[in-house]
């Protein structure tokens, strides 16, 4: 049965499918929409499996706010030209709108809400099979309030969410806030709101990180008073080449190995665990300071103000943000 172009433009319609993969699946199926369809799901399956393995790292991304609800959905893939591809941004686009509609609970139920007879989950395996790529569903989030905001930043790898509790704030502020989001990264909107574990974590790190400067710090003024410059003889390694290059004596190289071998467990046993303790807290505190919300610079300031205080100003309270990113952090 000979098929033609309306024929393959309605199938192509229905699918999202590339022209000559809807040709090939037509002529294989003789003309038969729902068998075509079929082999085109099919084809979908078949690479997802083929490919399960691959990493799926570039993708789009994109968010938007209405009537006290906003969502972010992004769909994965593996390269950049398909992210940028035209049909699969607008398969992000209706994946988008179904949970704007419906606003499913979770990530899972959105995979399982059905347009047009076919899971949205299904749609991804065929688009997967149009393009030979994996791709994945990988993220959806969303944010309920009396005011939502939404911002995309450029090029769909980036969506920020909002929510303030004053139904009248000022757009252009609470939109501020988005980019803020998106631009640097809170963990949180303040210091109470960080969960326990994360606070216990970072001072554990910072507890060990100044106990190592500790030791540095010790190791390079045992070799100073050696008359070692330390920038030579920062590892056992680098104590090897740069006796070679001749910028240490060869007694220098001894002696920086005798130093590196006996002075950090000299050191790490007499450390003041109290003050380890300050100056471990005084970290915490900063990273406090640069990872929440409230204590941020606000990015938008010419003056360096502190979010809160800008938000103080406008009488705008932030509820909760959402912010999902395919970039490398």
């Amino acid at each position: 049965m000979a098929v033609t172009l309306a024929d393959i433009k309605k199938l192509r319609d229905i699918t999202g499918a590339g022209m000559m993969d809807v040709k090939k699946a037509l002529e294989e199926a003789n003309g038969d929409f729902e068998q075509a369809k079929d082999l085109l799901r099919k084809r979908g399956q078949a690479i997802a499996a083929k490919r399960s393995d691959r990493e799926a790292s570039e993708g789009c991304v994109l968010g938007r706010a209405e009537n006290g609800f906003a969502a972010i959905v992004a769909v994965k893939c593996e390269t950049d030209f398909v992210a940028k591809n035209a049909d699969f941004v607008a398969l992000v686009k209706l994946i988008l709108d179904v949970a704007m509609d419906r606003q499913p609970a979770d990530l899972d139920a959105l995979k399982n809400e059905v347009i047009s007879g076919r899971t949205i989950a299904e749609l991804v395996t065929e688009r997967s099979g149009v393009t030979g790529e994996k791709m994945e569903l990988s993220d959806y989030v969303f944010l309920r309030g009396a005011k939502v905001d939404a911002y995309n930043h450029l090029g769909n790898k980036l969506s920020s969410l909002v929510s303030v509790v004053e139904a009248d704030a000022a757009q252009e502020t609470v939109h501020g806030i988005s980019m803020q989001v998106a631009a640097m990264a809170p963990i949180a909107v303040s210091a109470e709101l960080v969960a326990q574990e994360v606070k216990d974590h970072e001072l554990k790190v910072a507890i060990e990180k100044t106990k190592q400067d500790e030791v540095n710090k010790a190791v390079e003024q045992a070799l100073r008073k050696a008359g070692i410059n330390p920038a030579h003889a920062d590892s056992m390694d680098h104590i090897e080449s740069n006796t070679a290059k001749g910028w240490l004596t060869p007694e220098q190289a001894e002696t920086a190995r005798n130093i590196r071998n006996t002075v950090p467990a000299e050191a790490e046993a007499s450390i003041n665990s109290k003050k380890v303790e300050m100056i471990a807290q005084g970290r915490l505190q900063k990273f406090l300071k640069e990872s929440t919300l409230m204590e941020q610079i606000y990015v938008m300031s010419e003056d360096k103000e502190l979010v809160k205080d800008v938000l103080k100003k406008a009488g705008i309270t932030v509820a909760d943000f959402k912010r999902v990113t395919l970039n490398q952090e």
